[in-house]
């Protein structure tokens, strides 16, 4: 059976059952949990440095009001970098290559801060369609440019984190495929070739790790000029 490069970017299915839910769910089951060596394993206090770290690196932008996020952003970022992660192992699935999964995660929370912006300070939150100083004649022109720029927020940051992980993935498999055909031919060649793999595996892994934290920290900026 001939089987596509895209192939692996469908979401596999038991018996006519998507398992995109079990592959979302499964990450969380690697995380330790807490017993009665919560404080004395090195584990779990590797764990909680981590968590601060994080949480200490998304706050920094933000204002006290905005720490009530603190929880949502972290966990948010733990998700997909977990994720990304877990997707370079063979033989696995990326729910973060497909664009319909991380709109579902950029769409409400974009929203939530616009409302919130909204909600708290209508006039500087609508005041950002129109710089101070604009022209008279270019006016409509800006709030609509500046409108469109807003309204296209939640679709680059799920196309930028999709198009990023899918090239990825598309590259490894195009060269580690040329690999193995070459590995009978030219085995110099191949050699090569697997170094090379090898390589873009170890950029691959900080893109994964990257674009998890760029996906989140351009939330906490958008949350920042509405707070």
């Amino acid at each position: 059976m001939n089987l596509s490069f895209f192939d692996q970017f469908t979401s596999p299915c038991l018996l006519g059952i998507p398992l995109i839910l079990l592959s979302l769910l499964f990450p969380t089951l690697l995380l330790p949990m807490p017993n009665n060596r919560w404080i004395t394993n090195r584990l779990s206090t590797l764990q909680l440095w981590f968590f601060h770290l994080i949480t200490k690196q998304l706050m920094i932008p933000l204002n006290k009001s905005g720490h009530k996020w603190a929880l949502l952003l972290t966990a948010l970022m733990l998700l997909l970098l977990m994720i990304n992660l877990l997707g370079l192992l063979p033989y696995t699935f990326t729910p973060t290559t497909q664009l319909s999964m991380n709109m579902a995660l950029a769409f409400p929370l974009w929203l939530a801060t616009l409302l919130i912006g909204l909600r708290n300070q209508p006039s500087i939150t609508l005041g950002h369609l129109l710089p101070e100083g604009t022209p008279t004649p270019l006016i409509p022109a800006l709030i609509l440019i500046e409108t469109t720029s807003l309204l296209i927020r939640p679709l680059a940051l799920g196309v930028r984190l999709t198009a990023n992980l899918t090239a990825g993935h598309l590259l490894i498999q195009l060269i580690s495929t040329a690999t193995t055909v070459l590995l009978p031919i030219m085995p110099t060649a191949s050699i090569l070739t697997a170094l090379i793999l090898f390589l873009l595996t170890i950029l691959e892994v900080a893109v994964a790790m990257i674009q998890a934290y760029v996906f989140v920290l351009l939330l906490s900026l958008y949350l920042q000029e509405n707070i």
